[in-house]
């Protein structure tokens, strides 16, 4: 079978560094799809009927019902670090190979933009930006904002880029850093400048709360309407890992109540937003388009990985980064 590579879903791949496009037709016919985030694994199967090598996004799901539809698919390389929107099993019983980028890729660009995001928020940034443009500059009173240093700030997941979040607040902003992951050990937390915190004690205590969680079955709505009651009044958040681990609909009440001072998000648990979603008419909320990776470095760093990947598995050899051992994977002949 022709080797033909399926685009799906990602704004990014190939846009920027064209090189890594033509590195990919070298090998096949390369075709861009957009799908809608809840298309069903039959439909999605029919519509890449043909294309054995796949570049994906967060969305849509490969679920088993798409691989049961699928015909010949040697790889799905996710242009990104997660893979929860991929039935691993599935994918193994199908003989495809699935591949992530390198964490540490990521690292830097996500952690630094859930705390750019955050300090939008607490200092409101886009507003006073906006009246400033409307040429009321003398209105700056009315933008007083909170500072990050020196408070306590709640990191929830502290893998990757938590870890990286959990370093940035402790040493450049001597904040007090309470770190929640319970499959992380307290050597694991605290070499990186943290207290170990139950959630319960996090929430009681952050000024701050920062989401760096992967989303699993326990840990999707993790913030919700009970668990942002126990929240400190007045506490900012601060979301750059996955939508769904907040209650969107308790977020939005807490916002109202003056629970949550604000709310900052990268992510969101539908995308694209709709322009009629709640979020994005709030005052006290900045949302930025699953943009945390957007920078130079990381998104030619992950471009590299995925074309890489496309180029082992040609070649007959297990891409680095493969999710499922190396014996569950055998090339075709």
């Amino acid at each position: 079978m022709e080797n033909r590579i399926a685009i799906v879903n990602s704004s990014s791949f190939g846009e920027i560094f064209t090189d890594h496009l033509d590195r990919l037709k070298a090998i096949g016919p390369v075709e861009r799809f957009r799908f809608p985030s809840d298309i069903g694994g039959a439909e999605l199967a029919s519509a890449l009927t043909g294309f054995n090598l796949i570049i994906a996004s967060v969305t849509p799901t490969f679920s088993a019902e798409f691989f049961a539809h699928k015909d010949e698919l040697k790889l799905i390389a996710r242009h990104g670090i997660g893979y929860n929107n991929v039935d691993l099993a599935a994918a193994r019983a199908h003989g495809t190979v699935v591949a992530i980028v390198p964490a540490l890729v990521e690292r830097n660009a996500v952690a630094e933009n859930n705390i750019t995001n955050l300090l939008a928020v607490m200092r409101k940034t886009v507003p006073a930006t906006a009246r400033v443009k409307a040429g009321k500059w003398a209105e700056r009173a009315d933008f007083l904002g909170h500072g990050l240093s020196n408070k306590t700030v709640g990191v929830i997941g502290v893998g990757n880029i938590g870890s990286r979040l959990v370093e940035i607040c402790s040493y450049g902003f001597q904040d007090r850093v309470l770190g929640y992951d319970p499959f992380k050990s307290r050597l694991e937390i605290e070499q990186f400048g943290a207290e170990v915190a139950t959630l319960p004690q996090l929430l009681a205590e952050a000024d701050v709360i920062l989401l760096a969680a992967s989303l699993t079955p326990s840990s999707t709505g993790i913030l919700d309407a009970d668990a942002l009651s126990q929240a400190k009044p007045g506490v900012y958040i601060s979301n750059a890992a996955r939508g769904a681990l907040i209650d969107e609909a308790a977020m939005l009440a807490a916002l109202h109540s003056g629970q949550v001072a604000g709310y900052a998000a990268d992510v969101l648990s539908v995308e694209p937003a709709p322009a009629s979603h709640p979020f994005l008419h709030e005052p006290q909320v900045v949302v930025t388009p699953h943009t945390s990776a957007y920078t130079t470095e990381c998104l030619r760093g992950m471009g590299e990985k995925c074309v890489a990947d496309v180029e082992a598995v040609v070649a007959g050899r297990l891409p680095e980064r493969a999710v499922q051992p190396v014996a569950d994977w055998l090339p075709a002949e």
